[in-house]
C-alpha cells in the first residue's frame, strides 16, 4: 500500500530517509560529510516542516505494517532548463527503497504511483536528479522512460564533490 506521509511520519521519515541515503551514498564521501548531509536533511524540524508542507508530497509504500520505500515529488522549484521552461513540470525529488527489499517491485510501484500522480494533478513533464555513477538508478529511470538530457547538475556531499545529470519524461 502507499500512503501520503502527515506530520506523525517525522521518525519514520528520519530513519528511512537516513538509512537508504547512507545506504546509497555513504560510501562516496567521508563519513563526517555524510554526518552533515544527514543532519542538514533529515534533522527534526527540516523534517516536520516538509510534512507539513502541503506543497511538499511525500509517500510511503508499507506492506504488513513494515515501511519499504518512500518517495518525495513536488513542483517548488521550475525545472532549471530554459528549453523546458515552457512546461508545467514537478520534480520526483526522492524515490529510495530499503537495500533489503530492492527487486522486489517497490521501487516500480512507487515510481507508477509517481507518475500516475503527476498526470493527475495535470503535469507535462517529471524531472529528477541523479548521481552520474548510479548506475543502478539511472537504469531504473530509463526503464521508466526517463531520459538523460546531458546537463549537469552539482550536488555535493558536505565538501564532497559530485555530479548528478538531470532527466526528464514527458506524460503525454
Amino acid at each position: 500500500m502507499i500512503r501520503r506521509g502527515n506530520l506523525s511520519d517525522v521518525e519514520l521519515l528520519q530513519n528511512i530517509g537516513r538509512k537508504t541515503f547512507d545506504d546509497a551514498f555513504g560510501n562516496t564521501c567521508t563519513k563526517e560529510d555524510m554526518r552533515g548531509v544527514l543532519e542538514l536533511y533529515f534533522n527534526t524540524a527540516q523534517v516536520e516542516s516538509e510534512l507539513r508542507d502541503d506543497t511538499d508530497n511525500f509517500f510511503f509504500f508499507e506492506e504488513d505494517g513494515i515501511a519499504k520505500g518512500y518517495m518525495r515529488i513536488n513542483a517548488k522549484h521550475p525545472f532549471p532548463l530554459d528549453s523546458f521552461q515552457d512546461r508545467k513540470s514537478i520534480e520526483l525529488v526522492r524515490l529510495y527503497v530499503l537495500k533489503e527489499f530492492h527487486g522486489v517491485g517497490v521501487a516500480n510501484a512507487l515510481m507508477e504511483f509517481a507518475l500516475d500522480y503527476a498526470r493527475e494533478q495535470k503535469f507535462d513533464m517529471v524531472y529528477l536528479s541523479v548521481w552520474e555513477y548510479n548506475f543502478r538508478a539511472r537504469g531504473f529511470y530509463e526503464k521508466h522512460g526517463f531520459t538523460n538530457t546531458g546537463v549537469e547538475n552539482d550536488f555535493p556531499l558536505g565538501s564532497t564533490p559530485q555530479t548528478d545529470f538531470w532527466f526528464v519524461r514527458e506524460l503525454y
